[in-house]
């Protein structure tokens, strides 16, 4: 049996190196010509690897990107998903190159998520060039929205996801290098509040004030939320008047909701949809503004880590599980009732935040780990 750890090991410099090319790829969600410069060099890296490719236009976020190998082969596809676009604003690589320090790569994207990237480029050429690919379909669709919540590609990821028998999903590893097989749901709200404008001093009681409206519903959705079943209800923005001698004629809350289960958002989302004005001649007026449902630990997650978890342990590699409270693509795969295990990429650290970095020795596992799954996964 070929040795996948040997040889990852032996190539890891491999898969920095392509690691370091695409974070030097500035690319923040909301920059499509970014994003689609480095989708154009993703893309043509995936050709190399033996992949159709086809590009999916869009015209408010950079182009998609569905890579095929084996198309016509039998069985469900195996469907990897990624993303390409970063939280990082332009011009961050002046002040934070990438550099490689000890055993970390540290840099803008590389955790979150361009090693996933080059961790799914590496293993297909490799399986492609060592002739141990199996005859089965292998699908990976690349994101561009991922981090603005996948507002311009949740439908396809879905379309994509019902015609696979297992989504894997390239988010990074769980704390512990497992895999993530919970994720909470995470549903954003605006409610906007109408109220009647009046002078502050001169004719008070003529107005409605739309900030003191709003003041009263923030203590009402906040008591939505139950902790103890781990859903957290936040209003996290508050917007209204506009000048200090003006009672406000509007205002706008925004909400954050998290939630472990399907019927913890419904729950959720019947308080909110049912909030009345506390003030005579106030108006309310709902929007859901992103939702993705929770990735839930049930039977159907417990049996596919399962299977992921023996594959692994054939190649030495010990699999634990976590989870997370922020969302992932993940989430709609998962919400579908398609298997999905997330948090295949690399191990490291400070996602979103100035210390970003991906453990390099990790990268070697992760690519064994990917081949095992691809070559070894019962055929759907």
């Amino acid at each position: 049996m070929f040795d996948f750890n040997r040889y990852y090991q032996e190539h890891i410099g491999d898969i920095v190196d392509l690691t370091t090319t695409l974070a030097n790829f500035e690319s923040p969600t909301g920059s499509k010509s970014h994003v689609d410069a480095v989708g154009v060099f993703i893309e043509k890296e995936l050709i190399a690897s033996g992949a159709q490719v086809e590009r999916m236009a869009r015209t408010d976020a950079g182009d998609l990107l569905l890579a095929k190998w084996n198309a016509t082969s039998p069985g469900l596809p195996i469907l990897f998903v990624l993303h390409m676009d970063t939280v990082w604003p332009l011009g961050t690589l002046a002040t934070r190159p990438v550099q490689v320090e000890g055993d970390k790569l540290i840099g803008p994207g590389t955790y979150d998520m361009k090693a996933s990237i080059a961790l799914i480029v590496t293993v297909m050429r490799t399986l492609r060039s060592h002739d141990t690919l199996p005859d089965r379909p292998i699908w990976a669709f690349i994101n561009s929205d991922e981090e603005t919540g996948s507002v311009h590609s949740q439908t396809v990821i879905e379309q994509m996801a019902k015609q696979a028998g297992l989504a894997l999903v390239m988010e990074f590893a769980a704390k512990n290098e497992g895999l993530k097989t919970w994720r909470k749901g995470v549903g954003h709200y605006t409610l906007r509040i109408g109220g009647r404008g009046s002078h502050a001093g001169n004719a008070p009681e003529k107005g409605i004030n739309a900030v003191l409206e709003a003041a009263h519903q923030t203590l009402r959705i906040t008591d939505l939320a139950a902790m103890d079943k781990g859903t957290s209800v936040s209003v996290t923005v508050l917007n209204g008047g506009t000048a200090v001698n003006v009672i406000p004629d509007s205002a706008s809350l925004r909400v954050d909701v998290r939630f472990s289960t399907k019927a913890e958002a419904d729950r959720v989302m019947a308080g909110l949809q049912t909030l009345t004005p506390v003030l005579p001649g106030a108006t309310l007026a709902l929007t859901v503004d992103s939702f993705r449902g929770p990735m839930e630990h049930d039977e159907t997650m417990i049996r596919t880590f399962a299977v992921a978890q023996r594959i692994a342990a054939g190649h030495g590699i010990e699999l634990s599980e976590d989870g997370s409270g922020g969302g992932s693509d993940g989430n709609f795969t998962a919400a579908l009732g398609i298997p999905t295990l997330d948090g295949l990429g690399a191990h490291g650290d400070g996602a979103h935040a100035l210390h970003e970095h991906c453990l390099i020795p990790s990268l070697a596992r992760r690519a064994t780990l990917l081949s095992a799954l691809i070559c070894e996964w019962p055929l759907m």
